[in-house]
């Protein structure tokens, strides 16, 4: 991973994009982007969408998706202790003793979850964080104290924490899921620029919001693109650390190549294009399976209109909805790299389906 791309990787994932507040980490990433494309839009929920030969008639869509789990402030009590509720899958289990940053119009706001000490908890009544005792303290007496600093009902809060690379081999923070697959179709712009490939389709290079609550983003920039294809980019579980089950969550390992999903969403077609070229450029990958969803934006662009054919190319990744997600470096590379001799071998106009 060249210093450029490691350098914004890092801003980008230690910037904040919560749900719904996205627009900071898109600005991010749109301006490393802008070298790569064309032009550009955004949407008016925050969806940016970077293009290549934008006069193009067949429609190609790299995507990822900009937002993290985060959460919301709920209630303020009288003593300025701080209640949450969830924006997006948030674990409440890993809160307890976390600092935070709450989002105001007057900046940032520092705070941490409190909990009680090990010593004055009664094992024999232990109680686990949920959410209805998890609270935030921010150092102030009372609610008053609180509003005065600009904290009310429906400010964001993110766990504080930068990236960090562990044993040179991974790489390591909040967010991973899924800024990292917003990093990888940059890349691959990047390097359809720097090799100077000329597509003979319109590459649409999307970057979606409001995907942890239910593709939302998704869903509205593909109404609006109508593309042909779509190559969507997630993480996966891998499951080889402790408290996985692989009878059904499958076989998964970090370092042993991008996962292709088999289901539904999945069109087999372009599916076994990807294979046939993973294959002949001898990149490795494994296989998942999924049920009636892939729980990806792939869904989204897949029933989108008439119906897009899509796949899903996933990355690895260990302890997610963490604070300390985890990818391997080779994966990112392999990701970046199928991605793109895919792209570059696609015909214009070619069609995917089973019956002609």
């Amino acid at each position: 991973m060249r210093k450029q791309s490691l350098d914004f990787l890092e801003n980008y994932l230690n910037n904040a994009s919560p749900t719904g507040f996205e627009s900071s980490g898109q600005q991010i990433w749109l301006e490393y982007l802008k070298p790569y494309i064309d032009e550009y839009y955004s949407d008016v929920y925050g969806s940016v969408v970077g293009i290549i030969n934008p006069k193009a008639k067949y429609k190609v869509v790299i995507e990822a998706h900009a937002d993290e789990i985060s959460w919301f402030v709920n209630y303020i009590s009288p003593e300025g202790m701080i209640y949450v509720r969830r924006n997006g899958g948030s674990d409440h289990q890993i809160a307890p003793s976390m600092r935070v940053n709450i989002h105001t119009k007057k900046g940032i706001v520092k705070g941490v979850f409190g909990w009680p000490a090990i010593h004055v908890r009664d094992p024999q009544k232990e109680v686990g964080p949920s959410l209805a005792n998890l609270f935030i303290d921010t150092g102030c007496a009372n609610k008053e104290e609180v509003e005065e600093k600009g904290i009310h009902v429906g400010s964001v809060i993110t766990f504080e924490d930068e990236m960090t690379i562990l044993n040179d081999r991974y790489v390591v923070g909040r967010a991973l899921d899924n800024r990292i697959g917003g990093f990888m179709i940059a890349e691959v712009a990047r390097l359809l620029k720097e090799k100077k490939k000329k597509l003979p389709f319109g590459l649409y290079i999307v970057n979606a919001v409001q995907e942890e609550i239910g593709l939302r983003g998704a869903e509205m920039i593909s109404r609006r693109i109508k593309p042909d294809v779509a190559i969507i980019t997630d993480v996966c579980h891998d499951t080889q650390t402790p408290l996985y089950e692989k009878k059904t969550q499958g076989d998964l390992t970090s370092g042993k190549g991008p996962v292709l999903t088999y289901g539904p969403a999945v069109q087999n077609n372009l599916l076994d294009m990807i294979i046939s070229v993973a294959d002949k450029k001898k990149i490795p990958f494994q296989r998942a399976a999924a049920t009636r969803a892939t729980g990806t934006d792939t869904d989204a662009f897949a029933y989108s209109g008439e119906g897009v054919p899509s796949a899903l190319i996933s990355l690895p990744l260990k302890y997610m909805h963490t604070t300390v997600e985890t990818v391997h470096k080779e994966d990112v590379d392999n990701v970046i790299k199928l991605i793109y001799e895919v792209l570059v071998q696609l015909k214009s106009g070619h069609d995917f389906r089973y019956i002609k």
